[in-house]
């Protein structure tokens, strides 16, 4: 019974999981085992309960693949250290049984429902690739920072990309990205159309600043919900002819690789920050400084939590010796943007 439902409700959206039922399952044929030894070597003082206990850490090893914390739980269920080598010495044989046919259970199910699951190392083959190679057979789909809506929609609706570059031109003609503006964010762009202009002309321009007519609220995903779908856009033919500027609303500080660095790198960025998308740029850039680990330090002036928090001394002499003033990140962002127009 216990193996019929969890094959019917594995997958579904129940708060169900396969532990409890790998337990049950594993102590039962365990249990099974036990009792034919029992009848055939009566001889023999044997328990039943051990081959139960034995089976249920087998199943548990061979679906889902846990050795070390899987070993402390039976034995922690067991209360008794003696079936520590027999627990470890099953966990070992079902998971090298189970390695030898397929992946785990989860691992299995993350396949079938399309969730890109890495690995914990880079295959071998990835220490002699660079980013390049995966990514020229990729088409970069991007948006201006000043594009028209009907543009926005046609490109959301042919593409299921979570994120989307933007790029300016300099002055002298060179492109450059800007940052990186998120699918759910242009979904409200359209759907709120505050932002809409008939002219197409940067606001810092215009207006001398780069003004947000949005809460930062609107920009959060409902947790009871999927969030916003192009379904839940209306627009008119005049909508469609019109223009939105995507700089207030681009990250400026997305992750960026050189095109030659090493694709096992870059892997690990992924699988140590989380990330779900990395931008990779030529590698010719101009250099504009260098951090080590001391300038990350902050020193403590004051107890007072509204003082300034200063950085390592290092790096305020560094800087006074070369003239250099110290400026927040709003500061340098902002001249940065206007120097793209």
């Amino acid at each position: 019974m216990f193996y019929t439902l969890a094959v019917v409700t594995f997958g579904t959206a129940v708060p169900a999981g396969q532990f409890v039922p790998g337990i049950m399952i594993g102590s039962t044929y365990g249990r099974l085992i036990g009792m034919f030894v029992v009848r055939f070597y009566r001889k023999l003082d044997i328990e039943e309960g051990t081959y139960a206990l034995l089976g249920a850490a087998s199943f548990l090893g061979g679906s889902m693949r846990m050795t070390v914390s899987l070993c402390v739980i039976m034995v922690e269920i067991s209360n008794n250290l003696k079936f520590l080598p027999l627990i470890m010495l099953v966990l070992l044989i079902s998971k090298a049984v189970g390695d030898a046919f397929n992946e785990g259970l989860y691992e299995e199910q993350a396949k079938l429902r399309g969730i890109p699951l890495l690995e914990s190392k880079p295959k071998h083959q990835m220490h002699y690739m660079t980013v390049k190679e995966v990514s020229r057979n990729q088409k970069v789909v991007y948006f201006p920072r000043i594009v028209k809506v009907a543009d926005i929609v046609s490109i959301l609706q042919s593409n299921r990309h979570n994120g989307f570059p933007v790029i300016d031109h300099s002055r002298n003609g060179e492109t450059l990205v800007i940052g990186l503006i998120l699918r759910s964010h242009l979904l409200v762009l359209l759907q709120s159309k505050v932002d809409f202009q008939h002219n197409p002309l940067p606001c810092g321009v215009r207006d001398g600043s780069l003004p947000i007519r949005h809460n930062l609220s609107e920009f959060v995903k409902p947790v009871s919900s999927k969030g916003l779908s192009m379904d839940d856009i209306h627009l008119t033919q005049d909508d469609m002819s019109m223009f939105i500027d995507l700089a207030p609303y681009t990250n400026p500080s997305p992750y960026i690789v050189p095109e030659d660095m090493s694709l096992s790198k870059v892997y690990n960025l992924f699988r140590q920050l989380g990330l779900r998308h990395i931008l990779v740029v030529p590698h010719a850039s101009r250099v504009v400084g260098l951090i080590t680990r001391k300038d990350l330090l902050l020193e403590d002036t004051d107890d007072d939590d509204s003082a300034p928090v200063e950085l390592h001394p290092t790096i305020v002499r560094g800087r006074q010796a070369n003239k250099i003033p110290i400026t927040s990140n709003a500061d340098v962002g902002q001249p940065l943007l206007d120097g793209l127009l």
